[in-house]
């Protein structure tokens, strides 16, 4: 019988539809492992095909594909190296299935299916795979392993079910998305499935970028005693070999490296910073951009996404353009061209002066003697959005826009201008959160960030009030409530799903918070239009939040 075993934990970042690319990933780490002495190799979930890969599991040459790697795959552990467990589609009886396979010793041993389908936020399991049976424990070596798949962790139905059938070690492989609370949620349910069985479990997340999902990696190992005896890093690669052996009393996991914890408001914005860098990093080079360009202000919003770039792809890959109006201050002028030396990125100037002039005389015809108002606001806006999109086109650089999620919340962007872009690191980044980000920043440096190890926005620009400068003399705060109470309402709104009446009694005045959600389910047809970005809390606009953009329960509310 098996005293001992040494089983390999994989972080690894696979790419949604590259099979190839894949297995590839999976057989260099397991050569890895091999290295080190490991039995077996667990990697996350779905991490043949990249989770989640939505309808591409809907193709039948696709699955045909996986299908035949995967086969291929299996036959390589004849070679007496480390078994594997891995995350894959599979078909059976005509029928799709999230599965979980055991290869060893040539051939494909053992497959297990998914019971529970998340179908909530960001996912649709349902939509595409089918509810696989209770499953039971995988036997390795003479160890009945209990392997589940993500969500059978998040319910004790399954962990139950595995433990009445015999199980010795729980095993869970995930495709687990960051949000701000996520790793200590992740954490008590591991603790409270240890408690329920009194069986020690391995937590294996995938990690990296994908579309609006960031994985953040931080894979785990629970004792039956419940206390934490790994801990991998959070939004890196990595492999771990941990030690198991069995005593009287069953199997425990020797101590190994443990990462600090983020619980932290420090290590908090920590991992947003983290989660905004590795989903950039990952969007860019996953789809093979040459490198990104954005419109650089001298504002927060865009200095704090032209750090982010910078650390995710490099100084050489982000290009900037500063694109003023007869509105632009000096110091707008002078703080963007020092953001622009600080980071070490190119910088061009291209006026929109003429372009206004142009637009103006076009229009003039139709608009006749009506006052100037936020029309000729929107058109300056666009400008920059056709000279960046021009840009783009010219070069094959990304555009990445820069409005945040409060801007977004409440339509303070304009559709065709600033929201111009392919993609946004501040789409779920709420405008407080930004400056405590930015001061974070500016203070910390974390191994494998590529720009400057100190400052890397002028102080200046984190301390001025905010304007969209598209009118003299205008601040956020003429059209905006301040933002510490804004965000304050919106986080009310959007992830608490709150009544008027309850933000109301929290201490903020009726005719704002009424003015607040107006404002929000207004913009709803706004943000069906705007472009992904990283998702950081529990209700990131897109897939998280589902609204009708037709909606007469907001204009109940506000005639109420």
């Amino acid at each position: 019988m098996t005293i001992n075993l040494s089983i390999a934990l994989a972080q690894i970042n696979p790419i949604v539809g590259d099979v190839d690319g894949n297995i590839e990933l999976i057989q260099n780490v397991r050569e890895e492992a091999s290295v080190g002495g490991a039995d077996i190799l667990v990697a996350g979930e779905l991490t043949v095909s990249g989770y989640p890969p939505e309808d591409l599991v809907l193709k039948p040459a696709f699955m045909d594909c996986i299908e035949e790697k995967v086969t291929a795959l299996a036959a390589k552990t004849a070679d007496g190296g480390p078994a594997l467990i891995i995350g894959t589609p599979w078909r059976q009886d005509g029928k799709l299935f999230n599965a979980v396979m055991l290869l060893d010793k040539g051939k494909i041993v053992t497959i297990r299916y998914k019971n529970l389908l998340p179908t909530y936020g960001v996912f649709d399991e349902d939509r595409v795979f089918k509810r696989g049976p209770m499953p039971g424990p995988i036997s390795f070596k003479g160890v009945r392993l209990g392997v589940m798949i993500c969500e059978d962790m998040w319910k004790p139905d399954v962990t139950e079910c595995l433990d009445e059938s015999g199980a010795e070690i729980l095993i869970v492989i995930n495709g687990s998305p960051f949000e701000v609370d996520k790793p200590d949620q992740r954490l008590n349910l591991a603790v409270a499935r240890v408690t329920e069985t009194g069986l020690p479990l391995a937590y294996i997340n995938l990690v990296g970028g994908q579309d609006e999902l960031v994985f953040d990696g931080g894979s785990f190992v629970l004792n039956a005693d419940r206390q934490l005896q790994v801990q991998m890093p959070v939004f890196v690669e990595g492999l771990f070999i941990s030690e198991w052996i069995k005593s009287d009393v069953g199997w425990s996991c020797l101590e190994g490296d443990i990462d600090p914890a983020h619980d932290t408001k420090e290590q908090i914005l920590a991992s947003v910073y983290q989660a905004m860098v590795l989903g950039l990093r990952d969007y860019v080079n996953k789809n093979q951009f040459p490198g990104v360009i954005l419109g650089l202000s001298g504002g927060i919003d865009s200095g704090l996404s032209a750090a982010v770039a910078v650390d995710a792809i490099g100084a050489q890959n982000v290009h900037c353009i500063m694109m003023p109006s007869p509105y632009t201050s000096r110091e707008s002028l002078d703080d963007a061209a020092e953001q622009a030396k600080v980071l070490g990125i190119s910088y061009d100037t291209v006026p929109i002066i003429d372009a206004m002039k142009v637009f103006e005389d076009m229009l003039a015809p139709v608009f006749g003697n009506i006052e100037a108002d936020t029309t000729e606001e929107n058109i300056q806006a666009r400008a920059r959005g056709l000279v960046v999109m021009a840009i783009s086109n010219k070069f094959g650089f990304m555009p990445l826009t820069t409005g945040n999620k409060s801007e977004m919340s409440v339509g303070y962007a304009t559709l065709y201008g600033d929201m111009c872009g392919g993609y946004s690191v501040l789409k779920d980044v709420y405008k407080t959160t930004v400056f405590s980000v930015s001061n974070w920043r500016n203070k910390n440096f974390i191994q494998g960030f590529l720009g400057p190890n100190g400052g890397a926005i002028p102080d200046r620009i984190i301390n001025k009030k905010p304007s969209a400068e598209l009118k003299p003399d205008q601040f956020d705060e003429d059209s905006l409530p301040p933002y510490d109470v804004l965000d304050d309402i919106l986080i009310s709104l959007i992830e608490g799903e709150s009544a008027v009446d309850d933000i109301v009694a929290k201490g903020h005045d009726p005719e704002t918070v009424r003015l607040v959600w107006h404002m929000l389910d207004r913009a709803e047809y706004k943000r069906r239009q705007a472009p992904p970005g990283v998702k950081i809390s529990s209700r990131a606009f897109g897939r998280d939040r589902r609204y009708p953009i037709t909606n007469g329960f907001t204009n109940l509310m506000w005639r109420n």
